[in-house]
């Protein structure tokens, strides 16, 4: 990549060591963009090929996980004969295979490609969701339940890390977020679906619920399908890009992140050595403090909502706008981190306005606009500051194999906190619900405490690194393997 001599883009051309933001420490590494194009016409490429096919993979993954909760509001307790906690139980046992399969899961992504295997995965997905719709007991409903996590687990960290695979660091986070935004998208679509599906109740003798199962899983299936062959892959992979081009955008990747190693493959020794790093740990704990309140809402906002004394077609058609807001405002908090390529501060902005929704449900029981209105709170600063620490974390992890280890720690382990949101909202609770929002708090500080510690961490890292002699005689294949402990590399704030 020596011959590429010239770069679109001033800011990530020349990164010099001990600059904030920097990712390695070249000096004045030159990237040349194809005489024939535009390094802003090769991102909007990028953008076209990869941003629609997560986005919608996410959307019907997250749609066939939660719509469980729109099937409750039409009658799934009453023809399974469930009470107490099984409900709870039934989320529950769709976070242990997603918990513990996420790292092997990546490592199958690298192995196969994301076009084969995610596509496999929304197959599956869709499938045990039509399954879903058919069973007649308890105990299919939790084999059902229990499968969706297996085929889902891979999904989330390889969308996380196919797109840090093709974007630099300060231009990620927009991409993060309207991925993940995918969620609020769910959550809005899922509402006015299940409004409308709910009409169909007794269609051919099946109860609504059925239909809202049947009907987007089918959809999913065949949306895997045609994944199949068009969904995309790695830089490396990519053939829609002319070799030229190709190799621009490794070089530009390369000046931001460091090397890839992408050719290589992922062993024990490497999960062994990422695990070993106390950054990945704290990565692990910011995610696991948000889950706990992010599928409190997913799952039981209709639950919340119904409490208010809402028919089920309008408690389903009132959970929509907190959703759409929410999309609106991650995207607004996403260009702006990206503007000042920033995050922290970004994190906690967002991280109190959730925590500010969580306390006026807990103090206000006689004001259903202003209860309605804390909902709007919870969602949007849930929902905004999850994607910025997911992006946070992944885009600070150089080379392939310590992104595909720690993106896949990061969500499994996450995703633990899925287990607990699951049982703190139970029916007994109702209507003020005063246990769950205080373990939501609980876990959001839990996040904080984590955020602080890792921002701390990186910026003593990145402090002692600028004090060290920068020619430390590595060779290109010993910073390859480092990664982002690679002594020139620089985290983001």
């Amino acid at each position: 990549m020596s011959e590429l001599k010239h770069a679109s883009d001033e800011e990530d051309v020349k990164r010099y060591a001990g600059g904030n933001n920097a990712a390695v420490g070249h000096d004045a590494v030159d990237v040349v963009c194809p005489a024939h194009t535009t390094e802003r016409k090769i991102t909007t490429r990028i953008d076209m090929h990869i941003i629609p096919f997560v986005v919608v993979l996410y959307l019907m993954a997250f749609l066939d996980r939660v719509n469980i909760a729109n099937a409750r509001a039409f009658g799934l307790e009453d023809e399974l004969d469930m009470g107490g906690v099984e409900y709870n139980t039934a989320l529950t046992i769709f976070f242990v295979p997603y918990v513990i399969c996420e790292i092997p899961s990546n490592i199958l992504l690298k192995y196969f490609s994301p076009r084969v295997w995610l596509s496999m995965c929304c197959i599956g997905f869709g499938a045990v969701t039509v399954f879903q719709g058919l069973v007649q007991n308890y105990a299919g409903l939790l084999t059902t339940r229990f499968f969706l996590g297996v085929f889902e687990c891979g999904m989330f960290p390889g969308c996380f890390y196919l797109i840090g695979a093709w974007y630099r660091r300060h231009e990620a986070q927009k991409r993060f977020s309207l991925f993940f935004s995918s969620t609020s998208l769910a959550g809005a679509f899922g509402g006015l679906l299940a409004s409308a599906i709910g009409q169909m109740d007794y269609v051919r003798g099946y109860r609504g619920w059925r239909w809202i199962f049947l009907i987007e899983g089918s959809f999913t299936v065949l949306l895997g399908v045609i994944f199949l062959f068009t969904f995309p892959s790695f830089p490396e992979q990519a053939a829609w890009l002319r070799d030229d081009e190709r190799e621009f955008v490794k070089a530009r990747l390369q000046v931001s992140q460091g090397l890839s190693a992408a050719e290589r493959k992922i062993t024990f020794k490497d999960v062994r050595t990422v695990m070993s790093d106390y950054k990945i740990w704290l990565g692990g704990f910011m995610y696991f403090g948000l889950i706990v309140p992010a599928y409190s809402y997913a799952y039981f906002a209709t639950t919340i909502i119904h409490s208010y004394k809402f028919d089920p077609i309008m408690t389903q058609l009132r959970s929509v706008p907190p959703w759409a807001a929410a999309f609106v405002f991650s995207m607004v908090v996403a260009v702006f981190s990206d503007w000042v390529k920033h995050r922290f501060l970004f994190i906690l902005g967002a991280i109190c306005i959730s925590i500010s929704g969580f306390a006026i449900l807990i103090n206000v029981h006689d004001n259903l606009e202003v209860q309605y209105a804390a909902l709007f709170l919870i969602c949007l600063g849930t929902y905004s500051a999850m994607p910025v620490i997911v992006c946070w974390f992944n885009m600070n992890l150089g080379g392939h194999h310590r992104r595909a280890i720690g993106s896949a720690w990061q969500i499994g382990f996450g995703n633990i906190g899925g287990i607990i949101a699951t049982y703190s909202f139970v029916s007994s609770d109702a209507p003020f619900f005063t246990k769950g929002y205080a373990i939501c708090v609980s876990f959001i500080c839990l996040s904080v405490v984590a955020c602080v510690l890792y921002a701390a961490a990186i910026t003593w890292e990145n402090r002692k690194r600028s004090r060290q002699p920068r020619d430390l005689n590595l060779t290109e294949s010993e910073k390859m393997e480092l990664g982002d402990l690679n002594p020139e590399f620089r985290y983001m704030l």
